[in-house]
């Protein structure tokens, strides 16, 4: 069965973010796929790699073997050139930890979410092995203030960073000091927080609280730093941060509209 995983320029030398992968079967004139979230732990030969969630699956009947053959082909090129690599290796049921078995935890957090702007024309400008060295400062500036403000790393995707904190205040100027740090880098970062409930189960985060902070950070442009209603909220007494109102707006997938606000300053 060829196995795809999709993979940014840089990482192939990265381990600990979440990706996607892609499998396709043929058995006679039917065709079997499957993908999903995964987990990448490790780096080249030693890469291992974890469904996160119960994969999707599909059959297609396609009447012909050949029409089936033509289909698979056709499906494997789109992969091969959408930033997927072929993945030699199994792709495993995600390792289950100690606490697995243990009961839910809520957790009300402040999350932030770091994303690179135009990473992939960076990446073409500068080559593989440049893009590389610059990506490995990037996660070391980054994890640096994550460190400095208290920041939980939660995970990596891709060229983006997700992280939690006990404290919006702290968030905001953790964000403000990685857009500072990474500059120095040539690059151009945006950044979207949030402040919700999620839930631990088995040493995992899920909860949509994740996706709208997500959402919000894809609404900034270069440069931006862009807080929910509940970050803004929760920061009224804090007179030294600074935010204007940056209107209303739908986030993909998720209830309702938000009202985002912009880090001025």
């Amino acid at each position: 069965m060829p196995k795809f995983l999709r993979i940014g320029v840089h990482q192939s030398n990265v381990s600990g973010y979440t990706s996607k992968a892609w499998c396709v079967r043929r058995v006679g004139s039917k065709i079997f796929l499957k993908w999903g979230a995964v987990e990448v732990q490790g780096a080249g030969s030693g890469r291992k790699v974890y469904w996160a969630r119960l994969p999707q699956e599909k059959t297609i009947p396609c009447r012909t073997a050949q029409r089936a053959r033509d289909y698979a082909k056709a499906a494997i090129a789109r992969r091969r050139s959408h930033r997927y690599e072929p993945l030699t290796g199994p792709i495993a049921d995600r390792p289950r930890s100690a606490a697995a078995n243990g009961e839910l935890k809520q957790v009300l957090a402040t999350i932030l979410i770091v994303d690179i702007v135009g990473s992939t024309a960076k990446a073409a400008k500068l080559g593989d092995a440049r893009w590389t060295k610059v990506m490995g400062h990037y996660y070391a500036a980054v994890r640096k203030e994550l460190k400095s403000s208290r920041g939980k790393e939660v995970v990596t995707t891709g060229d983006g960073v997700l992280a939690t904190f006990k404290a919006p205040a702290a968030g905001v100027d953790c964000a403000t000091a990685i857009q500072k740090a990474v500059r120095t880098l040539g690059l151009e970062i945006r950044v979207g927080l949030h402040h919700g409930e999620y839930t631990i189960s088995g040493g995992e985060m899920v909860g949509l609280a994740f996706h709208i902070g997500t959402r919000v950070a894809a609404k900034a442009r270069a440069g931006e730093v862009l807080v929910s209603s509940a970050v803004k909220d929760l920061l009224k007494a804090q007179t030294t941060i600074s935010l204007r109102d940056h209107g209303v707006h739908q986030l993909k997938g998720v209830p309702e509209r938000w009202r985002l606000y912009r880090l001025v300053g």
